[in-house]
């Protein structure tokens, strides 16, 4: 049974996709599943995930993110969009949904959501953004093992120009703004210059201080 570590020993930030091939459907939906399921604060979900195949949109991308060719050459772009800010609204339709699904209301969860409009409220736009984006690496860093587990490629990629990025894909009118992205696919059998070397990380030693 190959273990989650090892998994993600044999993951990498692949440079070079294989374009000929595609992740199967069922895999994706895996890893988007795992996407939906991680953890937010407060349950918000504070953000939007797209999925981009198509072609003409990926090669507008390609273009504000410093030409980088896991763009286009990878299977699946997926996109994550924070909110732009966490308005009443959008609290009110999370903690809203909560009571749907579990089918009654609690009181201290209903104290909760008031202490919360207070918190979103004092924080304002800006900070609220900020605090909507962390929760998207949160998911981000589900992705990534998913991605390893389903043995599919993943590179996370911040160098992207996000104003652009919001442009293309008409993020302001849906009150969103681009955070992260990621490539999915299969990296190319040669011309990927970082895929046979070693990987390099901090030992335990110099990497956790235990505190007893």
């Amino acid at each position: 049974m190959t273990t989650v570590t090892e998994r993600l020993a044999w993951r990498y930030a692949t440079k070079k996709f294989d374009a000929t091939k595609s992740v199967p459907t069922e895999k994706l939906e895996r890893i988007i599943e795992a996407i939906r399921l991680a953890p937010t604060s407060s349950g918000l979900q504070p953000f939007q995930l797209f999925v981009i195949t198509n072609p003409d949109i990926r090669a507008k991308i390609r273009a504000v993110s410093w030409n980088q060719a896991q763009v286009t050459d990878s299977s699946h772009l997926l996109v994550f969009a924070a909110w732009d800010n966490i308005t009443p609204e959008r609290v009110h339709m999370m903690f809203d949904l909560t009571n749907d699904i579990r089918g009654f209301k609690n009181e201290g969860w209903e104290s909760y959501r008031q202490q919360l409009l207070g918190i979103v409220a004092a924080r304002g736009t800006e900070a609220n953004y900020q605090a909507a984006a962390r929760q998207a690496y949160i998911a981000l860093g589900a992705a990534l093992i998913a991605a390893a587990f389903e043995e599919v490629d993943a590179t996370p990629m911040e160098g992207f120009d996000p104003a652009a990025v919001d442009e293309i894909l008409n993020l302001k009118s849906k009150n969103l703004r681009s955070v992260v992205m990621l490539p999915l696919g299969y990296r190319a059998a040669e011309g990927d210059w970082l895929a046979n070397l070693k990987k390099v990380r901090r030992s335990r030693e110099n990497f956790v201080t235990e505190i007893i």
